[in-house]
């Protein structure tokens, strides 16, 4: 992240990088047309915006273009290439997930081509309509089919840390008792499943039980 302030979940708009070419370049609607700002105007407070660089260390925009992402309040930022004017957009206020902070300006080397097409970004697929979620230890996306459904799982599991950890802080000791507890594999008779029992976590309302697994 470029604050350690900066989350975002949001849906994925998507902006495609290509490598700078002539004949390209007039191919693709000018100004205000652009694809870029097409993708800019897609977005709001529940929708990031991916960018899809063609280098790491090229820029894909630095204040000025991003003072409308601000306007329009927008969930988040995240890109595999980077970003200028750090302080600024900092400022912004909005969540800036890039690769780097860099003063190379990216026109001479890219170009924005196409909104809302799948991408690839750091290796990952992004289709329009996922979820991003991004905090200080990276970014991920989750397939809109399977939103929902990751969602359930991860807000279970969030669930059963908390008690692991209320339980240690009152009486410490190796966290290893508890182990393991992968989501859909948690034994009833195991002593995590009984500390969960104490809490009224069972099978019959818990997903993240060996045999309660709805996924």
């Amino acid at each position: 992240a470029l604050h350690s302030s900066h989350k975002c979940v949001g849906r994925a708009v998507t902006l495609q990088f290509v490598p700078a070419r002539p004949d390209i370049a007039g191919d693709k609607p000018a100004g205000g047309e652009s694809p870029e700002y097409e993708a800019f105007e897609k977005c709001g407070p529940n929708e990031v915006l991916v960018m899809a660089s063609v280098g790491k260390w090229d820029s894909v925009g630095g204040d000025i273009k991003f003072l409308r992402l601000k306007q329009r309040e927008i969930g988040g930022l995240v890109t595999d290439g980077s970003v200028r004017d750090t302080d600024e957009i900092i400022n912004y206020g909005f969540p800036c997930f890039s690769h780097s902070t860099t003063a190379r300006q990216g026109p001479a080397f890219m170009q924005p081509w196409k909104c809302n097409d799948i991408v690839t970004v750091g290796g990952i697929a992004v289709r329009p309509g996922d979820a991003i979620v991004g905090d200080q230890d990276g970014v991920v996306v989750v397939p809109a089919k399977v939103a929902e459904t990751v969602y359930s799982i991860a807000h279970g599991r969030e669930e059963i840390e908390e008690i692991i950890k209320e339980e240690l802080t009152k009486n410490p000791g190796p966290p290893g008792i508890y182990y393991p507890f992968m989501s859909g594999k948690i034994k009833v008779d195991s002593p995590l499943g009984k500390l969960l029992a104490t809490k009224g976590i069972t099978p019959a309302n818990s997903n993240q039980f060996e045999g309660s697994a709805d996924w």
